[in-house]
């Protein structure tokens, strides 16, 4: 970057369904117990909700004066916004990858690995307790669960269908079960469905819940102790309702750990 500081800075979370975006004003607060907090966010759908909303977040800013650092699981959504972001007048716009991170990935192709499975790895590290490993358990299209040993070291995990994606498959790949909407799930359903749709909505949600569970425990045995649980997504705050002891639902976990990146890169 032509700048020595990255800040004020624009970290962007680019998913499958959504793009978000998160502005961080200069300094960063962060310390050992909490990420970088964004001042402003904005969270648009792919496809459904135009650029020019991008236009209402950044108000009297230009996009010139702004650092932007994105992480990116969506190829074609991330060229579009860079190619906005260009007309835009930016010309500080940072595409991250594995390289980038402050992580040490223990794998054989780090390059292979969704940028924002690495990010949430980073935001769980400086979270986690000294000599604790950590579980990242992201709930959005996809569910993925990611183990950061007591090293640091990122080891890999776990990638199940996202609630909504499942929902969408038993519609699909069966004659008679309907399209449930399953994003707007803020309570946990029954488990005993008395008809079709609350059985679908008791599988979906507890067989995501149970997954989860069964994998943080394989994790833990995996990397020898009991770990610290980090959740984040669109249907973190309901799923963390079911699990005991100390899970902690971190909303702008991906965000926050894009600027703690370009806060250690500084």
């Amino acid at each position: 970057m032509t700048d020595a500081s990255p800040f004020p800075l624009v970290a962007v979370d680019v998913g499958n369904s959504r793009v978000k975006f998160g502005l961080f004003p200069p300094p960063p607060t962060s310390d050992a117990h909490n990420l970088p907090a964004p001042a402003a966010t904005l969270d648009l759908r792919v496809g459904t909700e135009p650029w020019s909303k991008l236009d209402e977040f950044l108000g009297a800013r230009s996009a010139d004066s702004l650092a932007w650092h994105i992480g990116s699981v969506q190829r074609r959504t991330a060229s579009q916004l860079v190619d906005q972001l260009k007309e835009r007048g930016a010309t500080r716009i940072t595409l991250l990858t594995s390289r980038d991170l402050p992580l040490k990935i223990r794998l054989p192709q780090p390059d292979r690995v969704g940028i924002d499975r690495l990010l949430g790895a980073v935001a769980a590290d400086h979270l986690r307790a000294p000599h604790k490993p950590a579980v990242v358990v992201h709930v959005g299209t996809a569910i993925t669960v990611n183990l950061v040993d007591s090293t640091g070291a990122f080891r890999g995990g776990a990638i199940l269908p996202g609630i909504a994606m499942s929902a969408r498959a038993l519609h699909e790949f069966t004659d008679l079960l309907p399209l449930i909407d399953m994003q707007s799930l803020a309570d946990a359903p029954p488990a005993i469905g008395e008809s079709t749709v609350p059985a679908m909505t008791s599988g979906l949600y507890w067989g995501a819940v149970g997954g989860v569970k069964q994998l943080i425990e394989l994790f833990g045995r995996e990397a020898g102790g009991e770990p610290d649980v980090f959740l984040t997504g669109g249907a973190a705050p309901s799923v963390a309702k079911n699990f005991p002891g100390t899970v902690r639902c971190e909303p702008h976990l991906i965000l926050g750990a894009i600027a703690l990146v370009a806060s250690r890169q500084r």
